[in-house]
């Protein structure tokens, strides 16, 4: 059977550093922070009352949504993913139809970890006051799972698969993966993938609770969040939204789209909570075995990957995560591959982590750079005896380079790797 060769047309994003792709690929060129202090964590008693955020006022949201539906909209998540999604849309050179008939041929994988867990409390609120009546019509579709891929989907008349997956922080990555396969085997012509997260306390509590999050830093909140430093102390938490549009090539081609780059491959597996893998902690076996079938999948060799975006959230597996990178490439210390990770400028921001990394991985590709690693000037021993340091870029790299890999793990002992190729034609 042939198979259809797939291809990144489209970018959107709503990130604490940025909430369109002009601000954000300015942001993660240079470094710049989108993490800050919040107020109400510090009123509530949080630990860490720092946390990264988009920034967005009442003008842009009108510009995605109605007035009627803007006038009970309490689903942050639901927002970031509309204003990402619809971007990446429009990004691709894709009109937002009106037609009367659904297009059969796109549809969207657009994950969440939840949604509206502010309209959740809001509706629990009134049916304890005894004031059903009062909860309208809007509850549902704001606080289901799929609420997000039900907007995008309504607001672009979608008629192919339209779901959302939950993959806890693989989220993002899982999303973009699930559509790969969908394109090349000829279900869709193209797919909008991507991720969400709500903001806010209810969201972020659980993570404070487990003491994984920073307490160090709420005085200093754009130094917070450390991936791969020997003073990380805990992730920073973040929140957002990251789509793409995927594509096959045929139909890229058929309309003349400007295409960012090319998914050769990938792999999802699950540690089982064996082998040392439990519900926040991953198995490196399964870790290992990921990035090795990712590549086998992208029928490449593990040289051949000049960068990778890793997940390092800025806690005690960051070296961990190295470790297994090195044992998956069979690399020496001095042959590994540069390696980022975009949270020292966002946090963490849980689902949504892996799609709005896949949207910078992209846009490291097609413009020819590597972002600098931010608050990272102390790198972690364990790391520099593991691969040489300057692998570990703190400063913006120009440069051009073929291959990418994108990876995601997730509570739950849950894996997902992404391999990315710079487009050329012909």
């Amino acid at each position: 059977m042939t198979e259809n060769r797939v291809v990144i047309t489209g970018l959107g994003v709503c990130a604490p550093n940025g909430t369109t792709v002009e601000e954000f690929l300015h942001a993660i060129k240079n470094g710049l922070s989108g993490i800050s202090h919040q107020p109400e964590l510090e009123r509530l008693g949080f630990s860490c009352q720092i946390a990264g955020k988009p920034t967005l006022d009442e003008a842009r949201i009108a510009q995605y949504f109605t007035p009627l539906e803007i006038r009970s909209l309490a689903s942050s998540g639901i927002v970031y993913g509309v204003i990402a999604g619809l971007d990446a849309w429009r990004n691709a050179g894709l009109e937002i139809s009106a037609a009367a008939d659904p297009d059969w041929d796109s549809g969207t994988f657009f994950g969440t970890g939840t949604s509206g867990i502010d309209k959740f409390r809001w509706a629990i609120n009134k049916i304890d006051e005894l004031d059903i009546r009062k909860l309208g019509s809007s509850v549902v579709a704001q606080t289901m799972a799929s609420g997000v891929s039900a907007f995008i989907s309504g607001k672009l008349g979608l008629g192919n698969q339209v779901s959302t997956n939950s993959a806890a922080c693989a989220t993002g990555t899982e999303s973009i993966l699930m559509a790969y396969d969908h394109i090349k085997s000829g279900k869709a012509r193209r797919m909008l993938a991507g991720s969400t997260s709500d903001s806010g306390p209810y969201i972020w509590g659980g993570f404070d609770a487990m003491k994984v999050c920073t307490f160090k830093h709420n005085n200093s909140p754009e130094s917070g969040s450390r991936p791969m430093s020997a003073t990380a102390s805990g992730f920073v938490p973040g929140s957002g939204a990251g789509a793409i549009v995927l594509e096959s090539l045929e139909s890229a081609q058929s309309r003349n789209a400007s295409i960012y780059a090319e998914v050769i491959g990938g792999h999802i597996n699950s540690g089982g909570q064996r082998g040392g893998g439990t519900m926040t902690a991953p198995n490196p076996g399964a870790v290992q075995r990921c990035i090795v079938k990712a590549i086998e999948n992208a029928r490449i060799n593990p040289e051949d990957i000049d960068v990778i975006n890793g997940h390092l959230t800025a806690t005690s597996k960051d070296a961990l995560e190295i470790e297994n990178w090195k044992h998956a490439l069979g690399s020496s210390k001095e042959n590994f591959p540069y390696i980022n990770s975009l949270k020292g400028m966002i946090g963490h921001c849980i689902s949504a982590s892996g799609s709005i990394e896949c949207v910078a991985s992209v846009l490291q590709l097609y413009e020819e750079f590597i972002f600098p690693n931010i608050n990272c000037e102390d790198l972690n021993l364990e790391i520099s005896s593991l691969i040489d340091e300057r692998r570990v870029p703190r400063q913006l790299l120009k440069r051009s380079f073929n291959i990418l890999a994108k990876a995601s793990f997730g509570f739950g002992d849950v894996n997902a790797c992404l391999i990315l190729k710079k487009y050329r034609n012909g």
